[in-house]
């Protein structure tokens, strides 16, 4: 299988004070009214497993993707896969491909495949929404104050 490189290098890894400043923003600024709008907690975050991620990513690669997009989006009210997503947020990772266009900049377009003789999007979507997946309450916060942090010092990992 050969790697796609696309032009653009975008992301970085960063630390727990960034990841932390996000989250509080968003729960300040979108959360709060997205949950009281819904009359229900709002999703905060969405799950993958790194191996259905590993599954989705391989997939891309074959059909000749160089990135993802990753829409924001509500699940419908009369959402009937899985009823208490009705009306809560998640995210759809879209596969890409960089392109120039007429004008000559940079599009990430969305990937279409053939399933048979229908055209898909190659997409990916079905996160375990917290809420309700997150605590016994289903209400996102977790009370059980169990958690995990994995760290390295000086050539050795340390998980606490």
């Amino acid at each position: 299988m050969t790697k796609q490189q696309s032009k653009t290098r975008t992301g970085r890894l960063v630390d727990r004070k960034h990841v932390d400043t996000l989250i509080r923003n968003y729960k300040l600024n979108r959360w709060v009214h997205n949950t009281k709008r819904l009359g229900k907690p709002d999703a905060l975050s969405a799950w993958f497993s790194l191996e259905t991620l590993k599954e989705f990513l391989e997939l891309a690669e074959q059909q000749q993707a160089d990135g993802l997009k990753v829409y924001y989006g509500v699940y419908p009210a009369d959402y009937s896969e899985k009823p208490e997503y009705r009306g809560r947020q998640t995210v759809v990772f879209v596969a890409t491909k960089e392109k120039t266009n007429a004008a000559g900049a940079t599009v990430n377009k969305d990937i279409y495949y053939l399933n048979g003789s229908e055209a898909q999007i190659l997409a990916f979507n079905e996160a375990s929404l917290c809420p309700p997946n997150c605590s016994p309450d289903g209400n996102g916060i977790d009370t059980d104050g169990i958690g995990i942090t994995i760290f390295e010092n000086e050539g050795t990992m340390h998980v606490i």
